[in-house]
């Protein structure tokens, strides 16, 4: 009798082990589909060349690739996918995006990313289908950049409903209404307007959000004018946003027609007027120090422009005002013509 309860225990335990190794196979061939599934689907899109589809196939592919199961992946592949989830504006950038100025700021093709429209509105299709839950899974750098590449997207795509009929993105409103007012972005969960995106999303100024306390982003989002600063010729992702968001704050801080420091004098961009509170110390905030720029805890504005001594040229002088926080201001006009090719 004993050997029997024996023989019945390793029969058990022989046919646990057997499922268990049945069901790690199911999992790692489900695991194997996937990736080759995603390697079919990639090298498909490198197979199939411009000359035979046309650039909208090409980008339809990609964007299948990018919404390959969110949920499905690894913490680890979530960045990779979210570059994916991007490639397809990136590419419409580096296609519509001129550098100009020796490379201070950018025009924007509007005629070509016409022609492009229905890439553009596949891309804004992608990012409608990111779920609330998932965005708030992602880690705040690609949060970030998912809502920066967002909001210059719908506004690319807001000015082309009226492109070439206007001369601004102002011309999209009336004394009543503004463009940045209009609901044209469903996003997470609701349609919503850019102002929405940058104030209540990235600034947190409604207080039911906690924002992203990074002063950097006025550099990065694109107002469609040629007195805002550049739009980058290709889209944001979390893995690089610290760099290219401190590259943008560098190449605007350089244009001299836009920011400069004469004698003790600091002429600046209206930005640094109309969002003044962003590039202070605001003990409001949960955090007193910004996001992207480590270990450093600055009291005002002279200080955060401290920063960026080399790119305003500063000279030993003036950057002994600034330390003592003794400059004067003065706050420039600001350009609201469309940044448009000319």
């Amino acid at each position: 009798m004993a050997q029997k309860v024996v023989n019945v225990k390793k029969a058990l335990a022989v046919t646990k082990a057997l499922a268990v190794t049945k069901g790690l196979a199911v999992k790692n061939a489900l695991v194997m589909a996937r990736e080759q599934v995603m390697t079919r689907v990639i090298a498909m899109s490198r197979r199939i060349t411009i000359r035979k589809f046309g650039r909208l196939a090409v980008s339809s592919i990609m964007l299948l690739a990018a919404s390959v199961s969110f949920s499905a992946l690894s913490d680890e592949a979530v960045p990779k996918q979210l570059n994916r989830l991007h490639e397809p504006f990136s590419a419409l950038l580096s296609e519509h995006v001129k550098t100009i100025d020796n490379g201070a700021s950018t025009q924007v093709d509007y005629y070509g990313f016409k022609q492009d429209r229905e890439r553009l509105t596949q891309y804004l299709n992608s990012l409608a289908k990111v779920e609330k839950s998932t965005f708030d899974g992602w880690s705040k750098a690609d949060q970030l950049a998912f809502l920066i590449n967002a909001y210059n997207a719908y506004t690319v795509d807001l000015i082309l409903n009226e492109y070439p009929k206007i001369e601004s993105i102002r011309d999209l409103g009336s004394f009543f209404s503004s463009p940045w007012k209009k609901e044209i972005a469903p996003l997470l969960g609701k349609t919503r307007t850019l102002d929405e995106i940058e104030h209540e999303l990235i600034r947190g100024q409604n207080k039911t959000t906690e924002g992203y306390n990074e002063p950097r982003i006025h550099f990065a989002v694109n107002c469609a004018s040629i007195g805002c600063p550049a739009l980058r010729e290709e889209a944001y992702v979390g893995a690089r946003l610290d760099s290219q968001l401190d590259a943008q704050t560098k190449r605007f801080l350089a244009d001299t027609s836009r920011n400069r420091m004469d004698g003790n004098t600091l002429k600046l961009s209206k930005i640094f007027d109309w969002y003044s509170e962003d590039f202070e110390k605001n003990t409001n905030r949960k955090s007193e120090s910004w996001q992207g720029i480590k270990n450093v805890n600055t009291e005002n504005l002279s200080q955060f422009l401290l920063l960026y001594k080399d790119a305003l040229n500063l000279s030993s002088q003036q950057i002994s005002v600034l330390e003592q926080d003794n400059a004067e201001l003065e706050f420039l006009d600001y350009d609201w013509a469309l940044n448009a090719t000319q």
